[in-house]
């Protein structure tokens, strides 16, 4: 099935603790159904220092469900599903259901 959530896309969070905010998609991992999402799910992590950093309390982006996420519509700056067209030149792109706007360019 092709993806409906790609990485750069900006994505709007639809449940849990960042619910409402928006960020790029840094990652997507299908196999697990996850993404990392540039700003969102932030956990601390304990680093040991090393010859390289530091360490420390690091805080960085963790994966989040991608069922947890929706694009964000580029006509109307709100979540929308996701579908797919074919255009005249053969090309597949994705579309959003709202406002029919293509995502893909």
């Amino acid at each position: 099935m092709a993806a409906k959530i790609k990485k750069g896309d900006k994505v709007i969070v639809l449940t849990g603790k960042d619910k409402g905010k928006e960020g790029q998609v840094i990652g997507v991992f299908p196999k697990e159904e996850r993404a990392l999402v540039q700003g969102v799910n932030m956990v601390t992590r304990h680093e040991k220092p090393s010859q390289v950093s530091a360490g420390g309390l690091n805080r960085r982006e963790a994966k989040i469900q991608l069922s947890n996420l929706a694009v964000v519509d580029p006509k109307t700056g709100k979540a929308t599903r996701v579908g797919f067209k074919t255009l005249d030149d053969g090309r597949k792109v994705r579309v959003a259901k709202a406002s029919g706007e293509v995502i893909d360019g």
